[in-house]
């Protein structure tokens, strides 16, 4: 562990990849998550009309590879401050499609860990990028989720 800028955590994680696993896309799986998340395209939910559009097939939404990202286990990053955590945010870059029959290897790494000043004082950002990658090695989807650790007011 080391501090930088006063943060202490275990640096030896930056930038190492971690893998997360290996998950097989079908369309039912596509067409489950478009409904949970209210998504009625045709892109991503009718294999015959999406047959006429842009990808010549249906396509997962944007956000398709978030049923994934929920149970990643992480290494634990020692971050040494605050006593409380919580979600910060997310972004998500959509490099290529996710298609039926696709194989997707996952894995995680430590992006950055930084320090910010806000109404409740100083907040320590821990941010992790997820991969997505199809049979072929190409990265389809990146992810990047940020928690933030405070202390409690009072």
């Amino acid at each position: 562990m080391t501090s930088e800028n006063e943060i202490i955590y275990d640096r030896s994680l930056l930038g190492v990849e971690h893998y997360a696993g290996k998950f097989h896309v079908t369309v039912e799986m596509i067409k489950k998550f478009s409904k949970a998340v209210g998504e009625s395209s045709p892109l991503y939910t009718d294999e015959t009309l999406s047959e006429d559009l842009e990808y010549g097939g249906i396509i997962a939404p944007p956000t398709f590879c978030n049923i994934f990202t929920s149970g990643i286990k992480r290494p634990d990053t020692k971050v040494q401050f605050g006593d409380v955590a919580y979600f910060a945010g997310q972004a998500v870059d959509c490099l290529s499609p996710i298609r039926p029959g696709d194989d997707l290897t996952v894995s995680t790494k430590l992006k950055d860990v930084y320090e910010k000043t806000g109404r409740s004082g100083k907040m320590v950002f821990v941010v992790w990028e997820t991969s997505f990658k199809n049979q072929h090695g190409d990265i389809v989807n990146l992810v990047r989720e940020s928690t933030v650790r405070r202390n409690r007011k009072g």
